[in-house]
């Protein structure tokens, strides 16, 4: 078997592996996000406990499309969750790539080393 030969195999493999990574990953999201928990978490507990969770205020992004993690306008709230866990791992896998992508471009650049500035004279 020639290099190319195992070259080509060799990112067959790699590329299967993140194919299958990323689907398990999207079936995950869309089938497991929905059975999270809506009981309060640790901070939510502890200002409840408090007395001060009424003085909490809405973020930022509270009216944003993927708010609490729901999809805006899709009305099944399973369906709704499901779908945000499928656009969050798409959107972190989408990020992960160009990363991945722009690190694999910068590594394949050719590399020379700086050249020493000229020796001023002395005088």
């Amino acid at each position: 078997m020639g290099a190319a030969t195992r070259t080509m195999s060799r990112g067959r493999t790699i590329g299967l592996f993140v194919g299958l990574g990323l689907a398990v990953a999207l079936v995950l999201a869309f089938f497991v996000s929905p059975l999270a928990s809506s009981q309060p978490d640790g901070l939510e507990k502890v200002s409840i406990d408090k007395g001060f969770d009424d003085t909490a205020k809405d973020h930022a992004l509270a009216d944003a499309p993927l708010a609490d993690y729901g999809v805006e306008g899709v009305d099944n709230a399973r369906l709704s969750t499901g779908l945000a866990g499928i656009i969050g791992v798409a959107l972190c896998f989408a990020v992960g790539a160009v990363v991945l992508l722009g690190i694999r471009t910068l590594r394949s650049r050719p590399w020379s080393p700086p050249t020493p500035a000229a020796a001023s004279p002395s005088g």
